[in-house]
């Protein structure tokens, strides 16, 4: 029986991982389960997968937590440093889907216990990728993508040398705005932006997905987890989603993984690595379906994949301070404080400022400097949003 640990249960990513493990309860001791504010949610699920303790992130939620809980038996913890405890707790197979940076602590935690980490936290590489890597290789322990796009590259590479790869080509579905005219989007809304036409998935990563934002972070997840050159990293929007992304050799063979866009494929793959089981998810039928359609990422619709390729031109901590502000970009968006594309121009302003700085990009890349990089890039954001509105 496999001890597991789900970080972020109560989200999207969270929910499909319990469906999958709660098919075969006889397989898995659930140690422990993290969420956010749905503490209702959060205590459903340590019930239902008998879980040994359940954290909220919010300290002020622990009371509500410990009554859903009363009788159980089920440890109820709140607050940061409950879910590094948490994390630190042995576990054979970790979740890591916190959404943000918030996930790079308990992830790193994990990873010192030796835990395979499927990591669905794309933000855990952006931020902090060498020090993740470096964290992981140091304890024996395993990092398995979660995303679709390198789950997708990982199931390709399978039995292949990365000596003999040219290129990784990733796909978007293009988000809510893709056939938008371009001249439309500064007028975007945050209701129109939280509606994806293809895939089921919580407000935040949906609108990441229309900016695209996402695929960003992705592009620069890719250079990390694989350490391929950037210059060979691609993007291309397929409508479809039914690619999720392609290898390309030397020879001049690709290798595409296709599959429904349905999570619960990569989160079941890495959960059964090396093996594959069966899985509850759509099988595809080709010629019901017709066509695959590819198209080049517009520049002027995607700046975001831009400041991407600067990210990884200035390496260091610009990582972090990408992901920092694209967040609270994206705080004051949903709060209505900001337009669509200012987005954008928000977290080219603060990597610029930082440049302007001088030194803070370039200080060493340990946990503590990410978490005050983070803290100084959200506070910048919040500043120039103030100016703006003044």
């Amino acid at each position: 029986m496999r001890k597991v640990s789900i970080f972020g249960a109560t989200g999207s990513i969270g929910q499909n991982t319990i469906d999958l493990i709660a098919r075969a309860p006889e397989d898995y001791k659930v140690v422990a389960v993290t969420g956010g504010a749905n503490v209702r949610q959060l205590a459903q699920d340590a019930r239902r997968l008998g879980a040994e303790v359940a954290v909220t992130a919010f300290d002020q939620h622990l009371d509500d937590l410990r009554d859903a809980l009363s009788g159980t038996g089920i440890e109820a913890a709140a607050g940061s440093t409950a879910l590094i405890e948490a994390a630190a707790r042995p576990a054979d197979w970790v979740m890591s889907a916190i959404v943000g940076s918030a996930g790079l602590a308990p992830g790193l935690e994990a990873l010192k216990q030796g835990a395979t980490l499927a990591l669905a936290n794309k933000e855990t590489l952006v931020c902090a990728g060498p020090l993740v890597l470096e964290t992981a290789e140091r304890h024996g322990a395993r990092l398995l993508p979660v995303d679709s796009e390198h789950s997708a590259v990982f199931q390709a590479l399978v039995g292949e040398d990365m000596d003999a790869v040219e290129r990784i080509i990733i796909t978007a579905s293009g988000g809510a705005f893709r056939d938008w005219p371009v001249e439309k989007l500064a007028g975007a809304t945050v209701e129109q932006a939280s509606s994806h036409p293809n895939w089921n998935m919580g407000q935040r990563i949906t609108i990441d997905s229309a900016s695209m934002f996402n695929k960003a972070l992705e592009v620069i997840e890719t250079k990390e987890f694989f350490g391929i050159n950037p210059d060979r990293i691609e993007v291309v929007v397929h409508p479809e989603s039914i690619v999720h992304a392609l290898v390309g050799f030397r020879d001049g063979a690709m290798m595409a993984h296709l599959g429904a866009p349905d999570m619960r494929h990569a989160i079941g793959y890495a959960l059964h690595w090396p093996e594959r089981r069966d899985l509850p998810v759509p099988r595809l039928d080709l010629a019901k379906l017709g066509q695959l359609r590819f198209r080049d990422p517009d520049p002027a619709r995607y700046p975001a994949l831009r400041l991407a390729r600067e990210v990884m031109q200035r390496g260091g901590l610009s990582g972090a301070i990408f992901n920092a502000a694209k967040e609270r970009a994206l705080d004051h968006f949903i709060g209505q404080r900001i337009g669509f594309l200012d987005m954008t121009d928000a977290v080219a302003a603060v990597l610029d400022r930082f440049d302007d700085a001088g030194g803070l990009i370039d200080a060493p890349l340990t946990l503590d400097n990410v978490l005050k990089t983070d803290h100084l890039a959200r506070q910048w954001v919040d500043d120039a949003v103030l100016r703006r509105a003044g």
